[in-house]
């Protein structure tokens, strides 16, 4: 964590005073961040915002990846930026789950950022190799009540969204599952495509080829209705769990004390964005769907996250950071 706040510190810029948005805001470049890896979902949505943004504005649209800490460094970084518009950054779900992890932040997780909307969300789906004995979730939970060993489930990391949404299924359930972390995603879905671990659990787009090629079998989303992405795949609730509701999301934030007419006109940006046919399908193709909202509904939606996942912590007994 001392990593994680010196290199918060280095790449910060003093607060200064903003002045009101006018009519020529914005008249220069904007930076958006994240705090994932180059290529991957979040950096490709964040690019067709972007670009977005970029016609919307008619000034340049930078996006910039900072990863580190799942996402804490980059959001270091917004937290201390002007809160001028010109810096930005698209927030993932799996930032909610990193700052219920951590003791100490150098920041504070909510308050210390402008909520600008909700981008996106979609299921992440439970999955295990093709001739694996359980066919259903439903199933996989009775045989784990009698097995002889748990059954084994890998995700990219220790207190990573996948870990703790699987230890508050297991909670529910009344069953002890073994959890396996990797250096990401890439690793766990190589383990279960060997049959090295009985289970993983992704974002669709991951792993729908597998799907398709029938290497894998998907045995619930996590959201409470089914997904349009995999719409013969049934929910965790309907394996009893009728509360279970997890999505993955990604939404829009600046630094704390933006102007409320230079977030109005994020806010409009961003429902001319994901209102347009061309957005909606370039997400639909990465498996996710576009979901805008107010700030203050994405506010609320980030708050219940990072408080539900500090729960499921303190319940499954997982050591903090």
């Amino acid at each position: 964590m001392v990593d994680v706040t010196r290199r918060c510190l280095l790449v910060g810029l003093p607060l200064l005073a903003v002045r009101p948005a006018s009519a020529a805001w914005p008249d220069r470049s904007i930076t958006m961040i994240h705090g994932l890896g180059p290529g991957g979902g979040v950096d490709v949505t964040a690019r067709i915002l972007a670009e977005h943004f970029s016609k919307h504005f008619n000034q340049p649209v930078a996006v910039e990846s900072r990863p580190g800490a799942a996402s804490i460094v980059a959001a270091c970084q917004v937290a201390r930026s002007r809160p001028d518009g010109y810096t930005i950054a698209v927030f993932p779900s799996t930032y909610a789950a990193a700052a219920a992890l951590r003791n100490n932040l150098p920041f504070r997780p909510v308050d210390d950022f402008t909520s600008i909307g909700q981008i996106s969300d979609f299921p992440y789906v439970i999955a295990t190799y093709r001739d694996y004995p359980n066919a259903t979730l439903a199933d996989l939970i009775r045989a784990a009540r009698t097995a002889s060993r748990p059954p084994i489930y890998g995700t990219p990391g220790e207190g990573s969204a996948q870990h703790l949404l699987m230890a508050m299924l297991a909670k529910l359930a009344n069953i002890e599952l073994q959890h396996v972390p990797f250096r990401g995603g890439p690793q766990a879905l190589t383990e279960v495509l060997a049959k090295r671990i009985d289970i993983i659990v992704d974002a669709p787009l991951i792993l729908s080829d597998h799907f398709r090629s029938g290497s894998l079998r998907p045995l619930a989303v996590t959201t409470r209705e089914r997904s349009g992405l995999l719409p013969g795949v049934p929910t965790v609730a309907e394996a009893g769990f009728s509360d279970f509701d997890v999505k993955a999301w990604m939404g829009l934030v600046g630094p704390s004390g933006m102007p409320k007419a230079i977030v109005q006109v994020y806010g409009e940006a961003l429902t001319a964005a994901l209102g347009e046919n061309t957005v909606k399908d370039r997400f639909n193709a990465l498996g996710t769907v576009a979901r805008n909202s107010s700030g203050e509904q994405f506010r609320a939606l980030l708050t219940a996250d990072i408080t539900r996942w500090k729960r499921v912590i303190a319940e499954a007994g997982i050591a903090r950071i």
